[in-house]
């Protein structure tokens, strides 16, 4: 099966979210993925979730404990580095036939690599692989090279009234 290349970005809630959902259909149909999490680096409920799929599905982290608020320190960018390295291998082995690349947009977007980099990885990919990169901020070239970009809108949220992140539904 052929293996497109996917975007979810937008200010909205959903992407990582979407992604997951995805990841768990296609473990239910027998399928290996890779769910490659960028700049973040806290074990988040979505990872304690998705470990209960180890068998098809593999999780790894390429982010530190805090998610960047300001600029990124130089452990930030080799994590990040580090991982699109190890994805990128990942990509083209044809161990798994969809890669998740969670937060990949906004990795670029922090200047942890650049879209070209992003974009030759997803390129050098097994033809066979699918895959879908999340974050805001989608890099023009990535979202003019994707086969499907959805963009999650953000109409009305709680979070403007104060409410805080709540554990199994944000975080």
């Amino acid at each position: 099966m052929k293996g497109y290349v996917q975007v979810y970005t937008g200010n909205g809630k959903g992407k990582t979210t979407a992604a997951i959902g995805l990841a768990i259909r296609a473990a239910g149909a027998g399928m290996k993925v890779l769910f490659a999490q960028f700049v973040k680096g806290r074990k988040y409920s979505e990872i304690r979730a998705l470990e209960r799929f180890d068998e098809l599905i593999t999780l790894r982290q390429y982010g530190r404990e805090c998610f960047i608020a300001n600029r990124p320190t130089g452990e930030d960018i080799e994590a990040a580095r580090a991982g699109l390295e190890a994805v990128r291998e990942d990509m083209k082995s044809g161990t798994y036939q969809l890669v998740i690349l969670d937060e990949a947009c906004i990795a670029v977007y922090y200047g942890l690599f650049s879209a070209d980099e992003l974009l030759m990885a997803i390129r050098e990919r097994n033809p066979e692989c699918e895959v879908v990169a999340t974050g805001r901020y989608a890099p023009t070239k990535l979202v003019e090279a994707a086969d499907l970009v959805t963009e999650m809108k953000e109409v009305k949220h709680y979070y403007a009234r104060g409410v805080a992140g709540r554990c199994g539904v944000e975080s």
